[in-house]
């Protein structure tokens, strides 16, 4: 059985966003699967759906099966915001303006934490920290 990465996602450019403790969801099962039919995040939690380039297509998302709205950053490969989005659920597809190899999905709340341009630092817990 795989272990679960986590990583917290530091917005540099806004020192009042607290970080995002994201799961690191890399597998086509866990990008399939997503956030779907999950009725609510814990605060300051999220998932970062990890492709393999940067890439508008690969990064587009659907809500289908969703039972909440969700804050949507994509980032690019040099972790900088390239578009967000307030995705409302059962919307069929999201696609960004711009190519991005991660997508962080999570609570609307956190919308306003983020701007295009905004650069972003990943730290990767280790698993005693989350396990």
């Amino acid at each position: 059985m795989k272990t679960k990465k986590f990583v917290n996602i530091i917005n540099q450019a806004s020192q009042e966003s607290k970080p995002i403790l994201a799961e690191y969801c890399q597998s086509f099962f866990c990008q399939l699967r997503g956030l779907m039919f999950r009725k609510s995040l814990p605060d300051n939690h999220g998932l970062l759906l990890v492709q393999k380039t940067d890439s508008k297509m690969n990064a587009s998302i659907h809500m289908m099966f969703m039972w909440m709205d969700l804050a949507v950053i994509w980032i690019n490969n040099e972790h900088v915001v390239v578009d967000l989005v307030l995705a409302r659920r059962w919307k069929l597809a999201y696609i960004p303006r711009a190519a991005a190899r991660y997508v962080l999905e999570t609570s609307e709340s956190h919308l306003a934490d983020y701007k295009i341009g905004d650069e972003l630092q990943f730290e990767f817990l280790p698993q005693d920290q989350y396990a």
